[in-house]
């Protein structure tokens, strides 16, 4: 069939509309008419570089959801008019990682990167026949995508899935950072650097543990006021003050874990956060630094005696298959906000101003709605 979606031709690079042929779905895949996409940054990154990307052109966008229109031949459990949130990263349910209930570390997941299925055949071609890579095995910022099975999760039909899709990536990746990775506890203190579309959640994710003093950091001030709307209970500007803040309220020890979600990665941000945690105290490290990025400049002393930790974490260390579903039933009771995190909804030609508001800082998240 025929659709429309936003494409990177190469890297570094922009985001452009084109008409593009998609594949029907074969044995264990659906095809999905999209309702909503997120604007995540990651896939400003494939455009950008700092993510190298493995194929182009590449349709971007991995944060989504939307309705089947087909099902393929033998793939059962699935019908004409599910309504499916996408998770980034495909969960195959067998290998090592999924068995032991670390399916963001999926093998199939760790392959959709390139774009392409197993064999190497794409789903997406552009009108003369030049093939075109799905941003992690999904690209939702096409009007329609044929994915696997293995990256769709079905969701009650009944709630929005232009506020769901945000379920895909920056709310699990969030939450899960503050809940999963840092292992947020009641009465802790914690830090986030960085308060976009998944600093906000890590905010949401740590207020909801239980810690005393959720502490958001971002030099926008509408940022910083969002994060208080979403739990934090204190913001500041840089990094500086809120280190002395920790201090102050932790007899000088600083505080439990750091969670470091800025937008571009450096080590000099990791090396904030591992001097603003307490001995034990946890940094992680959840935002995305350029490829060339090498080298954190901290004390291997300190590393030691102080028996600090610093944690990557992709996908908040989320489980999918149960998670997902989680934060649906949490915002259907209330528990988990989603609608408050949409600043501005775009039409998909609109998707260069996206990013041009991201960048600005006057997002929290935004939406294609299609």
């Amino acid at each position: 069939m025929k659709t429309r979606g936003a494409i990177v031709r190469q890297a570094p690079g922009k985001y452009e509309v084109v008409d593009l042929v998609l594949e029907d779905p074969i044995e264990d895949e659906v095809q999905v008419a999209m309702v909503a996409s997120g604007l995540c940054h990651s896939d400003d990154h494939i455009a950008t570089g700092d993510m190298p990307g493995e194929f182009f052109p590449i349709c971007g966008g991995h944060e989504g959801a939307g309705v089947v229109e087909k099902v393929g031949p033998n793939t059962r459990g699935w019908e004409v008019g599910d309504h499916v949130v996408f998770s980034f990263l495909a969960a195959c349910g067998r290998c090592h990682w999924c068995a032991t209930g670390q399916q963001n570390l999926c093998d199939r997941g760790a392959s959709g990167i390139a774009g392409t299925r197993a064999d190497g055949s794409t789903r997406l071609h552009l009108q003369d026949g030049t093939k075109v890579g799905q941003g992690l095995g999904i690209s939702t910022f096409a009007a329609h995508t044929t994915v696997d099975v293995n990256s769709a999760i079905k969701v009650d039909k009944d709630l929005p899935l232009e506020k769901l899709c945000l379920l895909g990536c920056g709310v699990g990746t969030g939450w899960g950072s503050a809940v999963n990775s840092a292992e947020v506890r009641p009465s802790d203190t914690v830090i986030i650097m960085g308060i976009g579309g998944v600093g906000i959640n890590a905010v949401q994710g740590a207020a909801s543990a239980g810690a005393s003093n959720v502490i958001a950091v971002d030099p926008v001030a509408f940022k910083r006021e969002k994060a208080l709307e979403f739990g934090a209970t204190h913001a500041f500007a840089d990094i500086a003050e809120a280190d002395a803040f920790a201090k102050s309220v932790t007899n000088g020890q600083g505080a439990d874990s750091a969670i470091v979600t800025v937008g571009v990665v450096h080590g000099e941000h990791v090396a904030q956060a591992f001097n603003a945690i307490r001995k034990g105290g946890t940094v992680v490290v959840t935002g995305v630094a350029p490829a060339s990025e090498i080298g954190i400049p901290v004390s291997l002393l300190m590393l030691t005696i102080y028996q600090k930790r610093i944690q990557g974490s992709l996908f908040g260390a989320s489980n999918m298959t149960y998670d997902i579903p989680r934060q649906v039933q949490m915002y259907r009771d209330g528990k988990l906000k989603l609608d408050e995190l949409v600043t501005r909804e775009y039409d998909l030609d609109e998707i260069a101003q996206g990013y041009e508001d991201m960048h600005a800082g006057v997002n929290i998240r935004g939406v294609i709605r299609f």
